[in-house]
């Protein structure tokens, strides 16, 4: 009765996939979460028993529109990290390269066939976009329709045994395993790394500041008597603004030049711990009605300034001239939907999401001079989008023989790399192709849980063989393409790239694509500092891997 009414109404077992995979996805055994996309997974395998099946089609539009959204976020961070984020881009690198010698030992050794093979691969690596790109170039090579079938299926199932166990390996690799082999605690050397970038104090993760970092204070002057506005705010590195001054109940002018004078009432903003610092240099703080909290304007601000790419916010604000970085401020950084911590040691990278707090005339002057305003708005640009996608399937029609092996990139591989060329042109001329990040996360998210759900369905009747084939080799495989590439990582950047041990341990996790984690190594460190390093291997694998697709194909396919 259930599988008639499936196998009549296909989208309701794609609904069904996406609530309960969804809703199974959102558990969490301590660190462990399996997620949306492999949960389902898990249940379109289960459904597709029924003989339900989706539409080619609405799969191949599914992907699409994942493929290119994720480029096209990605875009801008991918090349900003190219060459100058040269020390954690090598580990994305030694993934890449760790993983395709492992794939192909496991072909030859295992007699592996090309969907096995590229399944085993996007599970281990926890990158569900390899599903796409590999089925598609197995569609391409010319094999009967049931042999195609069989190979795509076998992608789809190697990758569900693979995924749960690379997951499990990865998340208690990164946060347990590698700090007992640094022998080192892993909390204190992120508090460590906090202070070295020159932050005041360290925070466990969930926990917010009872005080903010940025505030307003009335002070009536005393010891500050005699000192100039402009050498007042020089002595406190820019991070304290004067922002009005009152004496004998009169409002004086702002200018670099006034003196202060015994009794005036000055509102000062800036820098939590710089005004503490400051205030018993200044006088005695006021209550006064007069001087309420300070107006501030809080906007987003696309970095797209060319000198500020590899600068410190420290070293940003010394460059700068004193009166146009006057009362500005860096409240906040986004890189990747990840919120990297806005410390002065903290590098600021083309195209990350700049949060400027301040009055609204700086805060103009500061955006106008960084890059450009991140419109609040909710509409996309559905002609630059449309143009996107196109420009990546007729992309996607390339070709071609390199040794032997025949590669294509497809539909998914041009449209990766249209959303790439798409993204870091909007990044630059901001006036075009509105797709804003909440736009994008709905692409990702309904088209990757579609294009799962559509392809799970129809490899259902194939799970149990391979299973049965090749029984816990497969579970094996996977764990050690997690930890071949993570230990090689942790040997090279601890040894030869002396990074900080949070950052290094948090590029392991970006180059394994690892959500999971990353989160639960920000949990045991107890800050945020190893997203620093997450973000730049994050957008570097998350580009590469799903490449790599039509390339395990082809050597699986010639070697296997």
């Amino acid at each position: 009765m259930i599988g008639e009414l499936l196998r009549s109404q296909p989208e309701l077992a794609l609904f069904v996939s996406l609530a309960l995979g969804y809703f199974i996805g959102s558990f969490k055994v301590g660190p462990i979460q399996l997620g949306g996309v492999c949960g389902t997974l898990i249940v379109a395998l289960l459904l597709g028993q029924s003989g339900a099946r989706l539409a080619p089609d609405l799969k191949n539009v599914a992907f699409a529109l994942f493929i290119f959204a994720l480029g096209f976020t990605g875009g801008p961070q991918f090349f900003a990290n190219i060459g100058r984020g040269w020390r954690y881009g090598l580990l994305s690198i030694v993934e890449i390269v760790a993983v395709l010698v492992l794939v192909m030992i496991a072909v030859v050794v295992m007699r592996l066939d090309a969907g096995t093979a590229a399944g085993l691969l996007a599970g281990a690596a926890t990158e569900s976009a390899v599903i796409g790109t590999a089925s598609e170039s197995i569609g391409k090579l010319g094999l009967a329709d049931a042999e195609t079938v069989r190979l795509q299926a076998n992608i789809v199932t190697a990758y569900s045994v693979s995924y749960l166990f690379g997951l499990i390996t990865i998340v208690l690799f990164t946060s347990q395993v590698a700090p007992l082999m640094l022998r080192i605690n892993l909390r204190e050397e992120a508090e460590r790394v906090w202070h070295k970038l020159g932050g005041d104090g360290a925070l466990d993760e969930g926990q917010r500041m009872g005080a903010p970092a940025l505030v307003s204070r009335a002070f009536r002057v005393g010891p500050a008597a005699g000192v100039g506005i402009a050498a007042f705010e020089l002595r406190y590195g820019g991070n304290l603004t004067i922002e009005q001054v009152e004496r004998d109940g009169i409002a004086l002018p702002l200018e670099p030049q006034l003196i202060l004078a015994a009794g005036d009432i000055a509102l000062i903003a800036g820098r939590r711990e710089a005004l503490v610092e400051a205030a018993p240099a200044i006088g005695t703080e006021v209550a006064d009605a007069r001087f309420g909290a300070l107006v501030g304007e809080r906007v987003d601000v696309v970095l797209t300034r060319r000198n500020a790419h590899g600068l410190t916010i420290a070293q940003l604000r010394q460059q700068a001239d004193p009166q146009q970085a006057r009362g500005v401020y860096i409240a906040a950084v986004t890189r990747l939907e990840s919120t990297v911590p806005a410390l002065p040691g903290t590098t600021l990278n083309r195209g990350d999401v700049l949060t400027l707090v301040g009055a609204k005339e700086d805060v103009a002057r500061g955006a106008s001079r960084l890059g450009y305003i991140l419109p609040p708005t909710q509409k996309t640009d559905f002609v630059y989008l449309g143009l996107g996608v196109l420009f990546g399937m007729a992309i996607g029609r390339l070709g071609g023989r390199v040794g032997g092996v025949s590669l294509a990139l497809g539909t998914g591989g041009g449209c990766l790399l249209s959303g790439l060329l798409f993204g870091w042109i909007r990044s630059r001329y901001p006036l075009i192709g509105s797709l804003p990040s909440a736009a994008a996360q709905i692409l990702k998210d309904f088209g990757l849980a579609t294009f799962i759900a559509a392809v799970g369905l129809s490899a259902g009747p194939d799970a149990i063989k391979l299973v049965r084939e090749y029984g816990v080799a497969l579970p094996f495989v996977g764990i050690l393409m997690v930890l071949v590439p993570g230990l090689l990582s942790l040997w090279i950047g601890r040894v030869f790239l002396k990074l900080d041990p949070p950052m290094l341990l948090g590029a392991i996790a970006g180059q394994q694509c690892s959500t999971p984690a990353i989160s639960a190594l920000v949990g045991v460190a107890g800050n945020s500092t190893p997203v620093i390093g997450y973000t730049i291997t994050y957008a570097l694998s998350n580009i590469l891997l799903p490449l790599m697709g039509p390339v395990v194909v082809g050597l699986a396919g010639k070697f296997g």
